[in-house]
């Protein structure tokens, strides 16, 4: 929901520092990978409590996931396995971080069990949309490699409620139980989006 109002604002900085970090020769697929280890160290700190070192961690680590994009942008646009990569290391964080705090703080072990498979299933909405806009050729609402559609729970959502987990560790079951819901209804939405899309491209190819 937060991504298009904040992304103008944004990527001027991250253009700037992709700018710098072209001139050294930077690689995006670098910087891909330095994220994820990053978000995995995220993710061991918040299975130990440590919960600020968690938060530190996982701010940076979503620093550099912003930063690929730009970056290969720069040095004449992006791969098709540059955005597999970034996607799949974004998934693997994502989960990896909710892994984590279920591990630091089991009293909240459900309703993160619960936020796990909303991503599960939100995941799977988006990719299968993507393959079946790409298939039916739908044009892509932007220059990312998938087919990224809006909704309620976008990456600005989960980064602010990553860190309001680890910020507020006693309270981080009833914010899992309301990003849960959240997301829920990204589900929702995609679907409806995915009938409405598709099943328009259906008609003009019948």
């Amino acid at each position: 929901m937060l991504d298009a109002s904040l992304r103008p604002r944004l990527d001027p900085v991250l253009v700037w520092i992709a700018r710098g970090l072209q001139q050294l020769g930077v690689a995006p697929m670098a910087l891909t990978l330095t994220g994820l280890v990053l978000g995995l160290a995220a993710a061991g700190a918040a299975a130990l409590a440590w919960w600020w070192t968690a938060l530190a961690l996982w701010l940076i680590s979503r620093l550099f996931d912003g930063l690929d994009g730009p970056l290969a942008r720069l040095r004449g646009g992006g791969t098709a396995f540059g955005g597999y990569a970034d996607f799949v290391a974004d998934l693997t964080v994502y989960g990896a971080f909710v892994v984590g705090c279920a591990l630091g703080q089991p009293d909240a072990i459900t309703p993160l069990l619960v936020l796990l498979l909303t991503y599960y299933v939100n995941g799977a909405s988006l990719l299968a949309y993507s393959a079946a806009a790409e298939h039916a050729r739908i044009k892509s609402p932007d220059e990312r490699s998938f087919h990224f559609t809006r909704g309620l729970a976008e990456g600005t959502e989960t980064i602010l409620a990553h860190s309001l987990f680890v910020l507020f560790p006693g309270r981080m079951g009833l914010l899992a139980w309301v990003f849960a819901a959240v997301v829920a209804v990204t589900i929702v939405q995609r679907l409806m989006l995915a009938r409405r899309v598709l099943r328009g491209a259906d008609e003009l190819t019948a």
